[in-house]
């Protein structure tokens, strides 16, 4: 499908109103340089595309050690530098929690897989051998959140570098300055390092038509778009390939077999973590009534704070607006809040050390059906287990993203792996198990579950590439 002016303009103007519109403004920490590169920073998307092209006419011919010391830079920045660049980021976005961004840092980027996870695929037989290599595209243009502005463009990084591409951030714009600091600091460590200059880059201030641009520009080999449905969309229409990774709504089904200490607190630490804006978070739980009260009275034990029917509907009139299409949708000065916050549009005050609030509604309440990104989380009783797992799909709208199972018994876990089809799948743990904290495997902020790459990894940005030679070189 070919891509409009009006169509990006539309869909792009949607992405910018999802949590603060227009440019922001440029960052204070300027290095003083031209306007035209201040460390890869620039102010328009040709300046910054025709960098980050340059860029890769080098960087493809530098060698792996070059890669790996340019990785190298970016985990040790966000490592050494967590506290400042956490701190940042809470005061610009103005959401989430400030332990919680400095941990995304300090304890996920490390975890992030570089140049250790590209291969070489290798055919050798009678008739010679054929070796496929894992090669770059070129320039990659990236959209990246307002949720997880840094963590995102630095994972990103490490994956796409490591991969042998260059890249260009079109950030958020309520997260355009802490993406702006980070591109300095990790291209001035990298060009100390290596030589090596704008690696990446990012266009500074973000607005309407640099999102178009960048969409549109022909030196952009790859899209990897991070965010809602709307820019989802815009990916996916657009002329270029892209990788996209879109919304989650994530449910939790706990049936009569599972542990319900290990539940309750798996769901408190996944539905608290950086106050729910994971993707991946726990959203809403369906439980079977056998179970249902005990799990709640369970939940408190954890850092859970039980709300009443009218404490909930109280929060609900807060949270929610009624849109001119007559839907409930988001009220964006809620997302991303502390419990104590929401607490106080429910009436009470919460005790302190409160990780996650809580409490029952029905299946149609707005809490279960949007994707709301607040530490609140309701649970909805069901008479028994596959009505349980019918309910999560439902909630779930289909965009195979994320789902949550407590259950000791096999057949259930196959029965809703099935159902569900999400992208990750966690069972007995938080959600971020599924990414590698608590649970094996490797993390990511990019989850393509539209585009069906799932967790992304250096090989995710490769091109496929194969050499054959017939007729000899088998030694054996």
């Amino acid at each position: 499908m070919q891509m409009s002016e009006d169509l990006i303009r539309s869909v792009v103007q949607q992405v910018l109103n999802q949590m603060g519109t227009g440019a922001a403004p440029t960052n204070g920490s300027s290095n003083g340089k031209a306007s035209g590169g201040d460390y890869g920073v620039f102010p328009t998307v040709e300046a910054a595309v025709d960098a980050a092209e340059s860029a890769f006419q080098t960087f493809r011919n530098s060698s792996l050690a070059d890669r790996k010391k340019a990785v190298s830079c970016i985990r040790n920045i966000c490592v050494e530098q967590a506290d400042e660049l956490g701190r940042l980021e809470l005061e610009e976005t103005k959401i989430g929690r400030l332990d919680h961004k400095i941990a995304k840092l300090r304890g996920t980027i490390p975890l992030i897989p570089g140049v250790e996870y590209l291969r070489t695929d290798l055919n050798s037989g009678d008739d010679g051998l054929t070796l496929t290599d894992y090669t770059p595209f070129g320039v990659i243009g990236a959209i990246t959140p307002v949720t997880h502005s840094l963590p995102t463009l630095a994972a990103n990084a490490i994956n796409m570098l490591s991969s042998g591409n260059t890249m260009v951030v079109n950030a958020h714009p309520s997260g355009s300055n802490i993406a702006a600091h980070g591109v300095r600091l990790f291209n001035k460590a990298i060009a100390e390092a290596t030589g090596l200059e704008n690696l990446i880059t990012i266009i500074d201030p973000p607005t309407l038509k640099t999102a178009a641009g960048l969409f549109e520009n022909p030196k952009i080999r790859l899209l990897v778009v991070t965010g809602g449905p709307a820019v989802a969309r815009a990916a996916l229409a657009s002329k270029r390939r892209a990788i996209v990774a879109g919304p989650g709504n994530p449910p939790v089904v706990v049936d009569a077999t599972a542990c319900l200490d290990n539940a309750a607190k798996s769901i408190v630490i996944g539905g608290a973590f950086d106050n729910n804006l994971l993707c991946i978070g726990e959203k809403q739980v369906f439980a079977v009534a056998e179970i249902f009260d005990k799990l709640l009275d369970t939940m408190a034990k954890h850092g859970g704070f039980r709300l009443s029917a009218p404490q909930i509907e109280s929060l609900t009139r807060a949270a929610f607006e009624t849109g001119s299409d007559g839907k409930p949708h988001v009220n964006k000065d809620l997302v991303g809040k502390d419990p104590a916050f929401l607490a106080e549009f429910a009436g009470i005050r919460v005790p302190e050390g409160t990780q996650l609030l809580y409490g029952e509604t029905g299946f149609d309440h707005p809490f279960v059906q949007e994707e709301q990104m607040m530490p609140f989380v309701p649970f909805v009783k069901v008479p028994n287990v596959d009505r349980a797992i019918a309910l999560a799909k439902e909630s779930e709208h289909d965009f195979g993203h994320t789902a949550v199972l407590h259950s000791r018994d096999v057949s259930v876990m196959s029965k809703m792996g099935k159902l569900m089809d999400c992208t990750i799948f966690v069972i007995n743990g938080p959600s971020i198990a599924g990414l590698g904290a608590g649970g094996e495997g490797v993390p990511s902020f990019s989850i393509a579950g539209p585009t069906g790459e799932g967790v992304t990894t250096p090989l995710t940005f490769c091109r496929q590439r194969r050499t054959a030679v017939t007729g000899g070189l088998r030694f054996a």
